[in-house]
């Protein structure tokens, strides 16, 4: 698909030796009526020397059709099973191609050569990917040690609070429903989950599988993300021409609507997490909150599953300053920052820079998210809103033809 502001010139021209009235007849076909599409509809087909009319689809190639369709769908589901492990760097590579080819064809019109462009994009990506690791790197670091120096105490005041709690519950209903041995066995579980979560995440992190993947991501994407940035305009010349003559406008109308809907989206949602995760970093460390960096950067920057990044962020901050300062107001201050940064989510930040362009309701975002990530991992995650905006689409297209279909206008039999 070619991203917005992208020259669709390579996708709209038809195959060379089509003849005039072929070419003109493609030109004036409406992709965008699909209400009105009938794919019984008489057609022609452009030959060298003539142009052929063909009646309506013959059952035999309708069932040919299916039967491919299912079949190339079938694949790409084993695909993604046997190969999601590896796919990764590739398919953030083609993210990553997808987001920078309007830059890059803006120079390539400015007289740059499509590689050295691409080239140019690439290299700019890395210079800032680099300098904001570099930025922020001794920071993190110090706040990550210092999370690791406290779990102990941390999980001293959980104990304390679990017991506390305990006990109240044992004076208030009794010895028989809460008794000695309950209490003492939840308060030591209680302590002990901040030390098992610690070591799980230090195994994974730690892991050979992790390191390998981390390394495949940083240095497999930025190169096949260069060869794809390069290739895109030959690469969706070369997809276009395989659709069906029959079907090309419909496709390519349906195409342009995905295209549309992802990149308001993937640009909306980028700035989004951009400006939240600099208010929350900003705003919980002036607060006084020890671990306000982590803490805020993650809370911006999971804000592109809705109410996750919130929730988790709000959460986790509120109770590293219960646990951290000793009266409600630091408390307070803390709970001022992230109500603050809601009223900004809600109401500044992504009606400006989402708004009603993106056809993508936030129950569907989480739903894909979650249910590419049980499918495929970490690989789901990124091929899930492609694949929601794709489907949605695709069912307000369907919905649009059986509203305009006799199934829905005829009236019943008197």
């Amino acid at each position: 698909m070619a991203p917005a502001g992208h020259d669709d010139s390579v996708i709209a021209d038809p195959p060379s030796g089509g003849s005039a009235s072929a070419a003109e007849a493609i030109e004036k076909y409406d992709p965008g009526d699909a209400a009105g599409y009938t794919p019984d509809a008489v057609e022609t087909e452009a030959t060298p020397t003539s142009v052929v009319t063909r009646g309506p689809l013959s059952q035999s190639t309708r069932i040919q059709r299916i039967a491919l369709i299912i079949g190339l769908l079938v694949a790409l589901w084993l695909a993604l099973q046997l190969f999601a492990s590896v796919l990764a760097p590739f398919v953030a590579a083609g993210v990553i191609a997808y987001a920078l080819d309007p830059a890059t064809t803006r120079l390539h019109r400015l007289g740059i050569p499509r590689g050295a462009a691409a080239l140019l994009m690439i290299l700019a990506v890395i210079a800032a990917v680099l300098l904001f690791a570099l930025l922020l790197y001794p920071l993190v670091v110090v706040q990550i040690g210092l999370l690791v120096n406290r779990i102990p105490q941390y999980a001293t005041l959980l104990q304390g609070w679990a017991r506390e709690e305990l006990t109240v519950l044992q004076d208030n209903f009794g010895p028989d429903v809460v008794n000695d041995k309950l209490r003492d066995l939840i308060s030591g579980q209680a302590g002990s989950m901040l030390s098992i979560l610690l070591s799980t995440v230090t195994s994974v992190i730690g892991s050979g599988f992790a390191i390998f993947n981390l390394l495949s991501l940083a240095v497999v994407t930025p190169v096949v993300g260069f060869y794809l940035l390069r290739d895109w305009p030959n690469v969706v010349q070369m997809v276009s021409s395989w659709l069906p003559w029959r079907y090309q406008g419909v496709i390519r109308a349906q195409v342009k609507e995905v295209d549309r809907i992802l990149s308001a989206w993937v640009r909306g949602q980028a700035l989004c997490c951009l400006f939240l995760a600099l208010y929350y970093a900003l705003g919980l460390t002036v607060a006084g909150l020890d671990l306000g960096l982590i803490v805020g950067l993650t809370a911006g920057l999971l804000s592109f599953i809705p109410y996750v990044g919130s929730i988790t962020g709000g959460v986790t901050a509120v109770g590293l300053a219960l646990a951290q300062f000793p009266h409600w107001r630091g408390v307070a201050v803390v709970a001022s920052v992230l109500i603050v940064g809601q009223i900004l989510e809600g109401y500044v930040i992504y009606p400006r820079f989402l708004g009603d362009r993106v056809e993508l309701p936030a129950v569907w975002v989480i739903f894909a998210l979650f249910a590419g990530g049980a499918a495929f991992g970490f690989l789901g995650i990124m091929l899930a809103v492609p694949a929601a905006a794709t489907i949605g689409v695709l069912a307000r297209f369907w919905l649009r033809r059986y509203l305009a279909s006799p199934l829905y206008l005829d009236p019943p039999a008197a």
